[in-house]
């Protein structure tokens, strides 16, 4: 266990408050809306992380008004079991327009009551747009902002105009450039805000601190010390409601473009000059580039895919991929996918980074795994033998945040013995901590400006321009069938994997 240092620093949420806006929710009638936005911008309201004034719009196609509105989103937060003490104060900041998705009418109504709201609560003008609706529909809401004039920003009147959009941003490189090209007919690239989630977790922030702001791990991050990273995303749930969506996308899409390259990139990307948005970014985008690409004759020694098949879960028993409702019976929709691949530069040249993530695995688990080389001379090979294990350091993302190292120490007693211990420190360890959840901190910095942990378009464009060739490969190649390996649903994924991946937990669990 670690003991925590926190010195006479006052716990400080939010060292800053944004200014003055409104929150327009896009979709504020969908299940994204009720389960995460409303949630998350009420306890940033009840814990001080809100503007001074601020009101929030919802827009959808359906006619709920304000009424029907607040009743559905007390319910949501409820829900989620918030204490609804302030409910009343923040329901008075909730209202809704009705909008038509492909109707500029509509729109430019949206914008005059826009203007009432900012008379009535006091905001002078800037807005946030947030998208949650389904990924066809953002162009078409970027365009139709644009052209009813809702994008325009006054910078000397201190009027500011952002966009969120929620991933996936596009389904390849040309629907990627596509979906830019008409969010930059109306937004330019700094009000635009491409939100992973995932980043705003709270080991996720750490790792770059984690990486540069401790001398005795920066000089060990290279492939002088490391022999291997692995990188993991597990999940115990299903395709859900999401069917339509995942067929469609498959893990390499839903997972791989977006969520596994931003951890990749914090991982392995060089520090940058400074800690600022664009400076972190400039460095994420040049480890991008660095990534070697695939061979795509020898594709499938260096990937494997994967479909679930009936299987159980905590002792539920749980249907097949093909099984679930609206998936095709004869899907070839991947839902599990182990890559090995390799960053071209002089830190890392030749270490195997092992990436995978999975639906319907044994345990619901984010967790980086930095594997150092073994002690290049054991003096001790005479009474521990040959095998001396290699130290490893942990990150773990979900469902806790911690992060444990990995050593040898002399077993105590009068034999000669070593004994793996671990140093840990969990975050939920620190009294008085003040967390946001993921959702809370992405809008947050959303409403200030701040691009750290949003998806810059050239980021965007390079995942996906590395990814194309095996997405092409893949889906056109005759013996698709034969290459898609089953899983028992609850187990942790095919033994194929292990073919590729040494540490696969069918090998190797921790």
């Amino acid at each position: 266990m670690v003991a925590i240092d926190t010195g006479d620093i006052p716990e400080q949420a939010f060292p800053r408050v944004p200014d003055d806006c409104g929150i327009v929710i896009f979709g504020a009638s969908g299940d994204l809306s009720a389960r995460k936005l409303l949630p998350a911008l009420y306890n940033l309201f009840i814990s001080g992380g809100m503007p001074a004034n601020f009101f929030i719009c919802g827009a959808a196609r359906s006619d709920l008004g304000d009424a029907g509105l607040r009743e559905k989103m007390k319910k949501a937060v409820a829900a989620k079991g918030e204490d609804l003490t302030r409910w009343d104060e923040f329901a008075t900041r909730l209202h809704y327009q009705p909008v038509i998705y492909d109707d500029l009418e509509t729109y430019l109504n949206l914008g005059r009551r826009l203007e009432e709201l900012n008379q009535a609560h006091g905001v002078g003008g800037s807005c946030l747009f947030e998208c949650a609706i389904p990924p066809m529909l953002y162009s078409l809401v970027a365009t139709m902002l644009g052209r009813a004039g809702l994008s325009a920003e006054d910078p000397e009147a201190g009027v500011w105009r952002r966009l969120v959009v929620e991933k996936p941003f596009g389904r390849d490189l040309a629907s990627s450039q596509e979906l830019n090209a008409a969010i930059s007919s109306g937004f330019k690239e700094h009000q635009v805000f491409r939100i992973d989630h995932y980043l705003a977790k709270e080991t996720v922030q750490n790792i770059m601190m984690f990486r540069f702001a401790n001398a005795i791990f920066e000089p060990l991050w290279s492939r002088q010390y490391i022999e291997q990273v692995s990188i993991l995303s597990a999940e115990t749930l299903g395709v859900e409601h999401r069917a339509g969506y995942y067929e469609q996308a498959g893990v390499l899409r839903d997972m791989f473009q977006n969520h596994m390259m931003q951890l990749l990139a914090l991982v392995a990307a060089e520090p940058p000059s400074i800690f600022a948005a664009d400076r972190v970014r400039d460095e994420k985008t040049k480890l991008f580039r660095s990534l070697r690409p695939f061979d795509l004759d020898n594709l499938y020694d260096y990937l494997v895919l994967a479909q679930y098949e009936a299987g159980e879960i905590g002792g539920q028993k749980l249907p097949a991929y093909r099984a679930e409702p609206g998936v095709d019976p004869s899907s070839l929709t991947p839902t599990y996918a182990t890559v090995k691949l390799f960053v071209d530069n002089w830190r890392w040249q030749g270490v195997p980074f092992y990436i995978t993530s999975g639906k319907r695995l044994a345990q619901k688990l984010t967790r980086i795994v930095i594997n150092f080389r073994e002690i290049p001379h054991s003096l001790f090979r005479q009474v521990l033998g040959e095998e001396i294990k290699a130290n490893r350091l942990v990150l773990d993302i979900q469902p806790t945040e911690e992060i444990s190292l990995y050593f040898q120490a002399k077993q105590p007693g009068g034999q000669v013995a070593l004994r793996t211990v671990r140093l840990h420190f969990a975050y939920q360890d620190q009294a008085g901590a003040t967390s946001l959840e993921a959702y809370e901190k992405a809008l947050a910095d959303a409403m200030l400006g701040d691009q750290m942990l949003f998806w810059r378009q050239d980021g965007v464009e390079l995942c996906w321009a590395y990814l194309d060739p095996v997405l092409e490969a893949c889906e056109s190649c005759g013996d698709r069938a034969d290459r898609l390996h089953r899983y028992a649903a609850g187990s942790w994924g095919p033994h194929a994997a292990a073919n590729i991946w040494p540490g696969h937990p069918f090998n190797q669990r921790s």
